[in-house]
């Protein structure tokens, strides 16, 4: 028997579950249809190996929205994440190493150490930074202008674009270099010691299949700063439990609202009828009506594989594939027996509590992407790891450890017809011998190890390419032309059809703020319903 809903979100991931809230926060009858037997989507903790849990493919927070957080409550249901003590560490090729982050007074006398000139840049870079990061935290929870949208739109472009219009020239000049420059280009008119741009270079090519030379990747450095943890500004954490934690959080808050979150059901088809979504059909065949159709997933899974081409505006199929699509995201977690020993850093300390960044130079990470474009895979890869086990020992049996080693350069597609099916193992042993190089001893601590290739990733996670973005944090595929331009307001090319993922305005991570501001347009359009959205 078909049966209706006033909104049926595709995909159970965070964003779908904000989504979820707000709209049954509003009255709305809700479903989430998950093709997994998780609800979560790549925000999950799984036990890869018995005794041995972590996050599996999302793995540290910052980015999460204040506000979505404090409406959803997630605090007095358990939400807890516990700040790193530095931001990052990272060895250094001459056997030396850098602490980034602990506060502006201490990151500025481990600067020193490589250059005084950066050192005493420190504090200018951040305020740079940071009025522009501030200018994006405004425009987080509000829907881009839609292009075609008449007056509406140009007065949605204006109020937006007053508070870059209110920045003196200087950080308006900033901005634009952030916006356009490579992060190399930008961080060389900040410093001058190669290990301190490796420090904030490292961000620009976080899910970025691309060079820290390439044009705009300074963005995607910006892109990583604007979050907070606890109150602090740019900070990032650990949440207790792993990322699966805050999911099923969010699950059960919107069960106890009403929501149906559906597992084990994976959506074959968007239904159009009369140049109208009116609901998804199953791949088991069951339908499932509703007044809004919500999808969670990227607009590459959405519009081609998801819907009929003839359901879609000619112009608008021509557009989505061109939608750039694909990070060189290789991901693993291993089960460690004991914590890895750096020969530069010997001992336990702060720094195993940190992002462990083995790219000492941004020289280096250009090889990796080079290497990965001409031959699938660097085998100097770029690994940043993370041992949550250090903070939270539910993760893992005593006197062990679990890792998250997050990786860059891999092709999403080999080259020359060659498979990860075929190659997965050789890569993750590369990323295991990178470490060990750092850190001898390592590979012989590994018990077990969990491999998200590119393939895999798209696979399980449904992430196109391995793109944990939902798609290019470039300039194109930005703020109003997220997806596309004349879509970029989280409304499809067809009537009743929402977008609420990584997709959309403001692109990756785990913020929220797509799942907060969907759901805005979806009660804005829903108003004969006779509800208001509440502001805040």
């Amino acid at each position: 028997m078909t049966q209706r809903y006033d909104a049926v979100i595709i995909g159970g991931g965070h964003n779908g579950l904000v989504c979820a809230f707000y709209l049954a926060r509003a009255g709305y009858k809700v479903r989430i249809l998950e093709r997994r037997n998780v609800v979560g989507g790549a925000a999950v903790t799984e036990e890869f190996h018995p005794g041995f849990r972590n996050s599996t493919a999302s793995y540290t927070v910052s980015l999460l929205n204040p506000k979505v957080i404090a409406d959803m409550k997630l605090a007095d249901h358990g939400y807890r994440v516990i700040e790193r003590p530095i931001s990052n560490f990272l060895p250094q090729p001459d056997g030396g190493y850098l602490k980034l982050g602990g506060g502006l007074e201490r990151t500025q006398a481990e600067f020193a150490r490589f250059s005084a000139k950066d050192a005493a840049a420190l504090l200018a870079y951040y305020d740079a930074l940071e009025v522009v990061a501030d200018v994006l935290r405004g425009m987080v929870l509000k829907s881009p202008p839609n292009v075609g949208d008449g007056l509406s739109m140009i007065v949605d472009a204006l109020k937006q674009g007053r508070r870059i219009a209110g920045l003196s020239i200087e950080q308006q000049r900033d901005a634009l270099d952030l916006f356009t420059k490579s992060a190399r280009s930008f961080l060389d008119s900040w410093f001058e010691s190669d290990a301190v741009k490796a420090a904030f270079g490292f961000d620009a090519v976080v899910g970025n299949y691309a060079s820290p030379d390439t044009p705009g990747s300074a963005y995607v450095l910006l892109h990583h700063v604007f979050g907070e943890v606890n109150g602090k500004k740019g900070a990032w954490g650990h949440s207790i439990g792993g990322m699966g934690a805050i999911t099923q959080i969010m699950a059960r808050v919107v069960s106890a609202m009403g929501v149906e979150i559906s597992l084990e059901a994976p959506v074959d088809r968007v239904l159009v009828d009369g140049a109208r979504a009116v609901g998804v059909r199953l791949e088991s065949g069951e339908e499932v009506m509703g007044k809004a159709v919500i999808a969670n997933v990227g607009p590459k899974l959405l519009y081609e594989q998801m819907m009929a081409p003839a359901d879609l505006p000619v112009d608008f199929v021509k557009r989505i594939k061109t939608f750039k699509a694909g990070s060189g995201t290789f991901r693993m977690n291993v089960a460690l027996s004991a914590l890895p020993d750096f020969t530069c850093l010997p001992g336990v300390g702060e720094h195993h509590q940190s992002g462990i960044i083995l790219a000492p130079t941004l020289d280096y990470m250009d090889r990796a992407f080079m290497d990965a474009k001409r031959d699938g895979w660097s085998k100097a890869p770029i690994v940043e790891m993370l041992i949550p086990s250090t903070i939270d020992a539910s993760l893992a049996p005593e006197g062990c450890h679990v890792a998250s080693l997050f990786c860059q350069q891999f092709a999403p597609e080999l080259p020359d017809g060659r498979s990860w099916d075929d190659e997965r193992e050789a890569a993750a042993d590369c990323i295991i011998a990178t470490v060990e190089a750092a850190a001898p001893g390592f590979a012989g601590s590994v018990i077990a190890r969990q491999i998200h290739s590119p393939l895999d990733l798209e696979r399980k996670f449904g992430l196109v390419g391995g793109d944990i973005m939902h798609g290019h944090l470039s300039l194109d595929q930005m703020w109003a032309a997220r997806p596309v331009l004349g879509h970029g307001a989280y409304r499809g090319p067809v009537k009743g059809l929402y977008m609420c993922g990584a997709g959309t305005h403001p692109g990756g991570g785990v913020t929220g703020a797509p799942g907060h501001n969907a759901a805005r347009e979806v009660l804005r359009d829903g108003a004969m319903f006779g509800r208001l959205w509440r502001r805040g």
